[in-house]
């Protein structure tokens, strides 16, 4: 991946990445791969302040273009269409699911068998 353009914007608190990528042999890239790519070129960036808002390849050539953006804080990011972060929710890092407690095994006198009595 290589910047091409990299604008800072203070007034809305991120940086706006226009950016190309050769993939010659290779399919084109995924989003995630392409945040993976923002976030080491762009100093201070996190999985979850980088949004992708295009991504563009073109027929017969190994080459994308499009543009990211690198916000400051989390709440300037939500200012975006919900669009665009309904397209990153699936990339965001998932919460760790809590530890559940095991269940008891119920007592003889809560199984109740179906079919009749015994």
């Amino acid at each position: 991946m290589q910047i091409t353009d990299r604008k800072e914007n203070p007034i809305l608190n991120r940086v706006e990445l226009s950016w190309e990528w050769r993939h010659a042999g290779q399919a084109t890239p995924t989003r995630t791969q392409i945040i993976e790519a923002v976030i080491k070129m762009e100093p201070g960036a996190t999985k979850d302040r980088v949004l992708v808002k295009s991504v563009n390849t073109r027929f017969g050539q190994p080459l994308t273009t499009g543009n990211a953006l690198v916000y400051g804080d989390r709440e300037s990011l939500e200012n975006e269409p919900k669009y665009l972060l309904k397209r990153h929710e699936n990339l965001a890092p998932a919460p760790a699911p809590a530890a559940a407690a095991p269940a008891e095994a119920p007592s003889e006198e809560e199984v109740q068998i179906a079919g009749g009595e015994e």
